[in-house]
């Protein structure tokens, strides 16, 4: 025991903890006070500091991507549905609104495509909503928020061919074939109704 405690002891006194994070092995296990797979030794040349980019430049009529948080009003209440005690003590519901009017950071053709496509679903203050709990995480929740609105832009961001002349064709034949259906059928309604009816002014 003596042994292994003295071996173990010098090996510890040979490592610089300061500047070395190599790892030592005693008995067929590995020492490290630090992991061989940590970010700055996968990565050491990279940059490990969490920071914010600057908003990408300008891309014409198309959207970027980028949404400035600032101009967002996020709000954060209790989630509903399972999760035990952590739904009743933290705010992980993420209430996301914007007024669609005011924003400058989505192209003008894209914004009158979405105030005449949501005219319906605006507030009277004029506020877009978007809500999302779909996580227990308000990080996650805000992230999803954020996707749900990237994606509305881009899907009103696609431009709709116009229609060929086959195609109004078949929708008008389609329109006149439910026009005689529907008038055949009533017309049957119509007749059933009158063969229910008594006979009258007959004579014997």
């Amino acid at each position: 025991m003596n042994r292994i405690c003295t071996r173990y002891l010098n090996i510890l006194n040979k490592i610089d903890f300061q500047n070395s994070y190599t790892s030592a092995t005693v008995l067929g296990r590995n020492l490290c006070f630090k992991s061989d797979l940590s970010l700055d030794k996968i990565y050491p040349n990279s940059r490990l500091k969490i920071f914010t980019p600057n908003p990408p430049a300008s891309t014409g009529d198309k959207f970027s991507g980028y949404i400035p948080l600032e101009k967002l009003k996020i709000t954060y209440s209790r989630s509903s549905g399972p999760g035990g005690q952590h739904v009743n003590t933290v705010n992980t519901k993420v209430d996301l609104r914007f007024k669609l009017s005011e924003v400058d950071w989505i192209p003008e053709k894209t914004k009158q495509k979405l105030m005449i496509g949501l005219q319906n679903k605006i507030t009277n203050e004029g506020y877009y909503v978007i809500k999302s709990d779909l996580t227990r995480s308000q990080q996650l929740n805000l992230a999803d928020a954020l996707e749900k609105l990237r994606s509305l832009i881009r899907e009103y961001e696609i431009e709709t061919p116009p229609p060929k002349e086959e195609t109004l064709e078949k929708i008008r034949k389609r329109q006149l074939k439910a026009v005689r259906e529907r008038l055949f059928l009533k017309r049957q309604r119509s007749q059933t109704k009158i063969d229910r009816q008594s006979p009258s002014n007959v004579d014997f």
